[in-house]
């Protein structure tokens, strides 16, 4: 009986693990296609890339790659190291213990720095910012109407951060490569819709009708929280590393246009 017992037990006990680490997948799965499904344009959001008269040149972030020393460095830290300015100065950093300097002790302060950013919430507003409208009056037609969007004058869509943080540049920079990696759009903290800009796609107006189309620039928010830290180099006998002392963290948001996209909303009265 003890053995049938037993046996109960660990067969339950199989099929619990098994039913949980299914239910994570799913779960896991489920997560990951809400997330793509949020950063899918949607199809009332058009590219305009082509049709832009002005020519937005892309916001490609230099991406600074550590070097071995630089490497080891940050992987000793107690602290996450993204930030790539100060990657890049670790990199150009040249201060050498001499191998026979036994005994010898010494700090380097290299400043305070925001050492990383934890995105937390990263959403999409397709109607960010109205930058254009257009209008067709077809009362008294005794046919229907097409209006299409036609850029009435320029508009420059400018992101920004949502409150005061000390090193805006260098957060503002971890923010975007940040919310980049996530949504895969093309983002830009500025982007601008040059004045003629036209898109073929047409929305009929029946008679007696007047319709209206709006045009909007979307954007992403971008939600987190920044690390900072003042940041030490310890030199001990022939050795080195980073001491990062008198760490805060501080809650920070952004808003960043999606570059040469429209968002389109079509109204009938």
């Amino acid at each position: 009986m003890k053995k049938y017992i037993r046996f109960g037990i660990a067969l339950f006990a199989f099929l619990f693990v098994l039913f949980s680490q299914n239910h994570f997948l799913v779960e896991a799965k489920e997560k990951k296609q809400k997330a793509a499904n949020e950063y899918t344009v949607p199809n009332h959001v058009l590219n305009i890339s082509k049709e832009n008269t002005f020519p937005n040149t892309s916001e490609d972030q230099e991406i600074v790659e550590p070097s071995e020393a630089t490497k080891k460095l940050i992987k000793e830290a107690k602290i996450s190291i993204e930030n790539p300015d100060l990657i890049k100065m670790l990199n150009e950093t040249t201060i050498k213990p001499s191998p026979i300097a036994i005994g010898y002790r010494g700090m380097v302060f290299l400043g305070r720095w925001a050492l990383n950013y934890d995105s937390k919430e990263t959403s999409t507003n397709w109607e960010y910012q109205k930058i254009n409208k257009n209008e067709l009056n077809n009362q008294g037609s005794d046919e229907s109407q097409k209006i299409s969007y036609h850029q009435e004058e320029q508009k420059e869509i400018k992101g920004a951060l949502t409150n005061k943080i000390a090193k805006p540049e260098q957060i503002k920079q971890m923010m975007l490569l940040k919310a980049k990696e996530k949504t895969k759009l093309p983002l830009s903290y500025q982007t601008t819709i040059g004045k003629g800009t036209k898109k073929d796609q047409t929305y009929a107006v029946p008679t007696d009708k007047y319709g209206y189309l709006h045009a909007y620039s979307p954007a992403i928010s971008e939600k987190g929280q920044v690390t900072f830290g003042e940041v030490y180099i310890q030199l001990k006998g022939s050795k080195k590393k980073i001491i990062i002392k008198n760490v805060t963290k501080q809650g920070i948001g952004a808003w960043i246009p999606i570059q040469d996209h429209v968002s389109f909303s079509f109204q009938l009265r």
